[in-house]
């Protein structure tokens, strides 16, 4: 079976391709990377070395695209990642789009033509903004907990966000590319005809993954703590007890591989995320820290930030229920992994660009 991973240079993208050629045998892998992303080259030896074909492209360019080689399923791993993209000065609001649903919309033409499954990665923030913020959450120690005693919005429980929970804007503009990506993606695949399985992810987090709070917090606050670079814990009065839950991108790889191997189904929409399990506040991140790598303490900034939410949790039932997904990487697991990546290369944030 022939598989194209696109950003297959970034943290996912590799990851994902490392752990499908571990845990099948009769896989070939291709992938583009434009290599825009400060650490992305880091990848590009190993891969090749894996037997990996990495083709260096952009996807926005769509003679790029049409020169990539015929596969039998597409991995979309490519995108600007965070929440601020065009918004925050690094990048404009047409970059944004053209990144994310421009480059969508030249692959869903490439898996037209040549008959090609798509597995699109999406995101949790393609949710409101607005229904996110408003949650009922209590504080319980260094933590905000959700108030199952209070009445909760459709789509939530006390098991976290299921794949029915609101996604009426504003979303954020990151949020509207992936959402307007899914809707174009499922058009596209009802029209056309190929196979198409969306999984909206939780935080991707592991060894390796690049040094920006944006493409990873639970990496980057490990890697910046133990380097005793300034933290903050920014709004919800500073205190740092904004809850997101974790999960590794091995588990994320044995979902798509159970997609690949398995008949497509109308209602393609999955959440993958680490749960109620690997869910975990920034001041618990900290205290974990501490223990590891010796005191650091964050620095209160109580100024509200666009787009953050007090508690976001995946309910990945669905995907467990329906395609018999289990996640075996608990969050010890995950912060240790990258708790020995962060004492093996103490220069991490400086070879991903964080200056």
């Amino acid at each position: 079976m022939k598989i194209l991973i696109t950003g297959i240079c970034g943290f996912v993208g590799s990851r994902v391709a490392t752990a499908l050629l571990e845990q099948a045998s009769d896989l070939e892998i291709a992938g583009i990377d434009n290599l825009l992303r400060p650490g992305s080259e880091l990848n590009r030896a190993e891969l090749t070395h894996r037997g990996v074909r990495v083709i260096h492209g952009d996807l926005r360019m769509r003679s790029d695209v049409d020169a990539l080689p015929d596969s039998d399923w597409v991995i979309d791993a490519a995108a600007n990642p965070s929440v601020l993209a065009g918004v925050d000065g690094r990048s404009s609001p047409r970059q944004l789009s053209e990144h994310n649903l421009g480059g969508t919309i030249n692959l869903l033409e490439y898996c037209r033509e040549r008959k090609a499954g798509l597995i699109l990665l999406s995101t949790n923030r393609v949710y409101s903004v607005r229904a996110l913020a408003e949650l009922p959450v209590v504080e319980r120690g260094r933590t905000f907990e959700l108030d199952a005693s209070a009445h909760l919005p459709n789509g939530v429980s006390a098991d976290g966000i299921a794949e029915e929970f609101s996604v009426q804007q504003p979303i954020s503009l990151y949020g509207a590319t992936k959402l307007a990506s899914e809707v174009m993606a499922l058009e596209y695949s009802a029209t056309f005809n190929f196979p198409l399985w969306i999984n909206r992810c939780g935080v991707l987090a592991g060894a390796g993954q690049f040094g920006t709070a944006e493409q990873g917090i639970f990496s980057y606050w490990l890697h910046a703590h133990a380097a005793k670079r300034p933290l903050r814990y920014i709004g919800f009065g500073g205190h740092g007890l904004q809850v997101r839950d974790a999960f590794h991108p091995d588990d994320l790889a044995e979902l798509i591989l159970t997609q690949i191997r398995r008949a497509p189904q109308a209602d393609a929409i999955f959440h993958a995320g680490g749960g109620r399990e690997n869910a975990m506040s920034l001041a618990q991140l900290t205290a974990w820290a501490n223990d590891r790598f010796g005191k650091h303490e964050p620095t209160p900034d109580l100024r509200p930030r666009p787009f953050d939410a007090p508690w976001i949790v995946m309910n990945c039932s669905r995907a467990v229920r329906e395609l018999g997904w289990v996640r075996t990487r608990g969050i010890d697991f995950i912060l240790n992994e990258i708790a020995e990546h962060v004492t093996a290369h103490p220069d991490w944030l400086l070879r991903c660009g964080v200056v």
